[in-house]
């Protein structure tokens, strides 16, 4: 299943893609796209319902975050052996973990906002994964269960907070709009190998991505087990798995940045496409 959130901001309602891909309003199913409904009998109540008789939602509605009420946004850094080279980094020997702070949620063509002091603010296409149940000290061998589905992920960045202002990696990381999410969420069940799914981003038509799930370092079935060791993670809550090469503070000769006006194509293959555009913080 494909699921989104659709209508103004804060006021979004939740909805199904169908088979010629409109969306379908979820109101009388289920309340959000959060919480119990991700749950295994969350989505087995969505999964049972005849698409057919919701009513499509006319026009074209905005796109929220594909998941409400997260209350835990966890990020994996330096996860691709590409990506680690390319920043001079060594190849971590356990998850790098940091976070990004639910308030950055926005959704997947929502305006990127340029915060006040910025000066190095970066693109990074991500695979997300979307929590469904409860899980704490998971197995490895059963972690995939704690899963309800995957989306794509921006995972906006400001280098010169995150890297040359001390302190740790958040900061430049969770800043308002630093977290798009969607289109859609899709469902565990629809995607045949996690581990192999083509991603790129493009910056203004140019494509300045190009990389695939499969050169991970930690693969998502590590990600959750390993997460679960040191903190309870609940439904509705994200984990953004890293990014492959061609982020702006790699590029040779010398590193490039995002400026306002500046447009972004983010896609990984199974999971849709966000679109969004850059613009200076305004009050």
């Amino acid at each position: 299943m494909k699921l989104v959130r659709f209508g103004a901001p804060g006021r979004e309602k939740p909805g199904i893609i169908d088979a010629e891909g409109r969306i379908r309003n979820l109101s009388k199913i289920v309340p959000d796209i959060a919480g119990e409904a991700l749950s295994p009998r969350g989505l087995a109540k969505i999964r049972k319902t005849d698409i057919k008789k919701l009513p499509i939602v006319a026009g074209k509605p905005r796109l929220g975050p594909c998941v409400g009420g997260t209350r835990h946004f966890v990020a994996i850094g330096l996860n691709y052996t590409d990506h680690a080279r390319e920043t001079n980094s060594p190849i971590p020997k356990e998850p790098i973990i940091f976070e990004k702070a639910p308030s950055c949620i926005s959704g997947p063509n929502d305006t990127v906002i340029i915060p006040r002091g910025s000066l190095k603010l970066d693109w990074e296409v991500e695979l997300c994964i979307v929590i469904g149940s409860r899980a704490r000290y998971l197995n490895k061998a059963t972690a995939m269960s704690a899963v309800a589905g995957f989306c794509i992920c921006n995972d906006v960045s400001e280098r010169h907070f995150q890297i040359e202002r001390g302190g740790q990696w958040t900061k430049g990381k969770g800043c308002e709009t630093f977290g798009p999410i969607g289109p859609w969420l899709v469902t565990r069940d629809e995607i045949k190998d996690v581990q192999n799914l083509d991603m790129y981003l493009e910056v203004n038509g140019e494509r300045r991505q190009n990389g695939n799930t499969r050169t991970m370092i930690f693969d998502v079935e590590h990600i959750v087990w390993y997460c679960s060791q040191f903190f309870v993670l609940e439904p509705g809550d994200l984990i953004t798995t890293g990014t492959p090469p061609g982020v702006g503070l790699g590029m040779k000769p010398e590193p490039k940045f995002l400026q306002a006006g500046d447009t972004m194509r983010v896609g990984i293959v199974g999971l849709g496409e966000q679109n969004q555009r850059v613009r200076q913080f305004k009050r």
